[in-house]
């Protein structure tokens, strides 16, 4: 059964650099749970954001020689300006400077001080500011960090640490039980090893002096900045109004039906271990599903802001339009596994699917409708042994979706839909109206009667198509809604999809 509420976020980046495509995939994927969601008649609530208070922000508008402040400022108005070119429909957008949620991490932190979770401790280790972490000896490769392939600095300090150790059976208990579900599997198995392997205390917290002032000060220390990562997790409350318990916290995250967290493979262990056991200590809900999604590449390297290769998602869709770069991110990013990005496979793929099988069998159809019923459409009946398969494959489409979304599995619910593209295209190759609308005229009663039906099961099958692909592609889907119209007529055939061999033509 589907939840009636459903509450999804993607993670909120660090904004020390402009974003790329891994930002937009992530993006992307929330926005298609969510809109799959909304079609199906729930309640949803899609949460986005920006992490402003990390120390690496710090140091690159250092670097820049601009304002802390206005730096973030400018490249958190970057992310947020992602999503109306990538189709991106979010309820909420949360920037962690800001005072909602200053109110809730503190009201976090005191719940987990009640319960005696912090304790303060001197340490020294290696520090890697790129995830900015202290990392241990089983974490490097070869002495640096494989996640930045950068050689940590080794950092002492005197901090708040929280008391992990304390929480290691409950959270163990909360994965192997799928209370809190983790996809893939293969995700779910790295954060079991790693849980059963035995954890540790870690810092919550760093000096005022080393972050430059810059996060939010420790209730009651303030010589203690609060710890990104232990600042930054907690956005998904704080959005809710978890600072002063507001009705959106408790109606989407206490007494919510599914809380779903869409991340990066890199950012696994903060939100499957330390998020549930900052929530655990707090005595507040865990997420249901943590739905995890691998690396971007370009020529085999991992996007990177730092690395300089981050292909930035607006340029793509001024060049290629938006459902060009949505299809690719949906349709050929593996749910395991890296997935290497070159312009040329976008161009392909949308050329191949979009234009090629979609908008060929949509414009195919139409055409016959207008042609040789004026546009409009034919009461619904029996198309025969190829109509019944089509109005079969409509008739599972919607539950074939569900079945793949549930999984996270994005490539699996575009194949559903496919099944209904491809036997739509088959059927006009098997009826051939055409020869049906010939016999018609040399006075055949019997084809005209099956040229109706297969016109209505045709039409009938696109417009299913069209309504499944609108979390997918959004505006290619309403200018395909538009075309095949609605109840017994159809709009004017046009290319909704144009094809070109090289960069793909914008839609009009």
């Amino acid at each position: 059964m589907i939840a009636t509420r459903y509450y999804v976020t993607t993670a909120i980046p660090f904004v020390n650099a402009e974003p790329h495509l891994g930002h937009a995939l992530e993006l992307v994927q929330a926005d298609v749970l969510a809109r799959h969601r909304r079609l199906r008649g729930q309640q949803v609530r899609f949460l986005t954001g920006t992490d402003d208070n990390a120390l690496k922000n710090v140091t690159a508008a250092r670097a820049a020689g601009v304002d802390v402040g206005a730096f973030v400022d400018t490249n958190a108005e970057r992310f947020a300006a992602l999503r109306g070119p990538l189709d991106v429909l979010t309820d909420d957008f949360i920037r962690t400077s800001g005072a909602r949620h200053r109110a809730g991490v503190h009201r976090l932190w005191r719940r987990c001080a009640a319960r005696g979770d912090f304790y303060r401790h001197t340490y020294e280790g290696r520090y890697c500011a790129g995830c900015e972490e202290f990392l241990d000896d089983g974490d490097l490769v070869a002495g640096r960090c494989p996640e930045h392939d950068a050689v940590p600095e080794t950092v002492s300090e005197t901090n708040w640490f929280f008391r992990l150790s304390r929480y290691q059976d409950q959270v163990l208990d909360a994965i192997a039980s799928n209370r809190v579900r983790i996809v893939p599997q293969a995700r779910r198995n790295e954060v079991l090893g790693f849980v059963r392997s035995g954890l540790r205390d870690f810092s919550v917290s760093r000096p005022v002096q080393r972050s430059g002032a810059w996060g939010i000060a420790v209730p009651d220390d303030p010589s203690q900045i609060i710890y990104v990562w232990w600042d930054a997790l907690a956005n998904y409350v704080t959005a809710l109004g978890y600072g002063d318990d507001q009705t959106d916290y408790r109606h989407w995250w206490r007494d919510g039906d599914e809380r779903v967290h869409v991340i990066g493979k890199g950012i696994l262990r903060f939100h499957a271990v330390h998020w549930l056991a900052l929530l655990l200590a707090a005595g507040e809900p865990l997420p249901t599903h943590i739905a995890v999604h691998d690396y971007l590449t370009v020529d085999g390297a991992k996007l990177s802001k730092s690395a300089g290769n981050g292909i930035h998602p607006l340029d793509l869709v001024q060049r290629y339009g938006v459902d060009a770069v949505r299809w690719w991110l949906l349709r050929e990013v593996a749910t395991l596994g890296e997935t290497d990005f070159t312009v040329d496979r976008l161009v392909r793929r949308a050329d191949a699917d979009l234009a090629g099988r979609l908008g060929n069998l949509v414009n195919r159809v139409v055409t016959l409708v207008e042609k040789y019923r004026d546009g409009r459409v034919p009461a619904a009946a029996d198309a025969g042994e190829h109509g019944q398969r089509l109005a079969a494959a409509a008739h599972d489409v919607a539950g074939d979706v569900d079945a793949a979304l549930a999984r996270y599995d994005f490539r699996a619910a575009i194949a559903a839909i496919w099944r209904l593209v491809d036997g739509g295209n088959a059927l006009v190759e098997q009826s051939r109206p055409w020869e049906l609308a010939r016999a018609e005229r040399a006075g055949d009663v019997a084809a005209a009667a099956a040229l109706d039906a297969v016109l209505a099961a045709l039409i009938a099958a696109c417009r299913r198509a069209a309504a499944e692909l609108s979390p997918f592609i959004p505006s290619g889907a309403e200018r395909l809604q538009r075309q095949l119209g609605c109840g017994d007529t159809v709009a004017p055939a046009s290319p909704v999809f144009l094809r070109r061999a090289g960069p793909l033509a914008v839609e009009s």
